[in-house]
């Protein structure tokens, strides 16, 4: 039950995010702060529960995202330098910021099995809310063709990663 309650909260405050992003014209600069801000939070929830989580299919999914988003996150960074653009924080970037850490806070109230269970549902959710921002707000709003590219490029990684969630998932049941 506390599971479902932490994944409904988390999808809520997202939803409202991504509500928020296709309410308001953004920018590239904020684009490109959006897209870091959510690699940099799976980073840290990678951290978190390669910390917290004993279980090596969780350990090694834990692995791989924080891998990839840092990855993500290093060529976003040497595209906006290359662009001399500064990134812009903004309502979408400050929201996904203030969810995460309350779904983080959540999430270290947990261990075991509890723990593995509720971070991998997070992820199956939290890819799903990304993918679908990046697909339909992000993307399709982004002007700069290099910023597009690896935008597109990250969902087809984000698509990957929200399949091997989701499979790990159903093995948790």
């Amino acid at each position: 039950m506390f599971k479902h309650i932490l994944t409904a909260t988390f999808l809520l405050g997202l939803a409202g995010t991504a509500a928020m992003a296709a309410e308001t014209k953004i920018t590239d600069p904020q684009i490109a702060h959006i897209a870091y801000t959510a690699g940099q939070i799976d980073v840290t929830a990678a951290e978190q529960a390669l910390k917290k989580s004993k279980n090596p299919q969780v350990i090694d999914f834990a692995k791989t995202m924080e891998r990839d988003h840092k990855s993500v996150n290093e060529q976003a960074l040497a595209l906006v330098k290359k662009l001399k653009v500064t990134p812009e924080d903004n309502d979408v970037s400050k929201s996904l910021s203030a969810q995460a850490s309350k779904e983080l806070t959540k999430l270290d109230a947990l261990n075991g099995k509890a723990f593995d269970k509720a971070y991998i549902e997070n992820e199956v959710a939290y890819h799903k809310t990304v993918n679908n921002a990046l697909a339909k707000q992000l993307i399709p709003s982004a002007k700069n063709a290099e910023l597009k590219s690896l935008l597109e490029t990250g969902l087809t990684l984000f698509k990957e990663h929200q399949m091997h969630a989701e499979h790990l998932a159903a093995t948790m049941k």
